[in-house]
């Protein structure tokens, strides 16, 4: 794996990009005190425990796809990601959008990361530990390839909804939130604005 993602995004854009998200996105509930390095780093653990199974199951592409998406569900917290993702459209949108606009998300980014984690075949991930960062926990962990230098995956947990749910994901530097929000923003740019339209592309993609 390389870093020449064309949407190459540094960890520090991170308190930047999350600032410029919407409020009613990024706002953590009281309960985000009772966050725990341990409890994030647990499931982080079980995560990391999946992906290795998943990606050395020796399964077909399309059924590793199905299993991605059932971990991406199991351990993120998808409707904050989702949200964010569509930024100041999620605003707008009616909730019937919203309700069709998730899935069709969750499917697409799960299978977006799936191909980035299938490249990892014959590889594992190894979880390094966790530290509290701000209002969340950063969980680290190492990918390790076959024939290749390791690199980092962190993983960004919260609670705000209200269990310990990873809501970023950085895999070498690229940073799963911005870059979401920056691609899905220049899909939604190509079709006028217009979410149902953007929604049929999701699923397409």
């Amino acid at each position: 794996m390389t870093t020449s993602h064309p949407t190459f995004l540094s960890r520090r854009s991170l308190l930047a990009g999350l600032a410029a998200l919407p409020a009613a996105t990024l706002a953590l509930p009281r309960s985000a005190m009772a966050l725990s390095s341990g409890a994030s780093e647990k499931l982080v653990r079980a995560a990391v425990d999946d992906i290795n199974k998943v990606i050395n199951s020796g399964k077909s592409e399309r059924a590793m796809y199905g299993d991605f998406e059932r971990l991406f569900i199991n351990y993120s917290d998808v409707n904050f990601i989702a949200y964010s993702s569509l930024g100041v459209a999620a605003r707008s949108a009616s909730k019937a959008q919203m309700r069709a606009y998730v899935p069709a998300y969750t499917a697409y980014v799960s299978r977006k990361y799936g191909r980035r984690f299938r490249e990892l075949i014959g590889g594992k991930i190894e979880v390094d530990g966790a530290r509290p960062v701000k209002s969340w926990i950063e969980v680290d962990t190492t990918a390790r390839l076959r024939g290749e230098a390791p690199f980092d995956v962190t993983f960004l947990v919260s609670d705000k909804s209200g269990k310990h749910k990873f809501f970023n994901l950085f895999i070498a530097d690229v940073n799963m939130l911005l870059t979401e929000r920056t691609e899905v923003g220049a899909m939604l740019d190509r079709r006028g604005g217009n979410v149902d339209a953007l929604i049929q592309d999701l699923k397409r993609a």
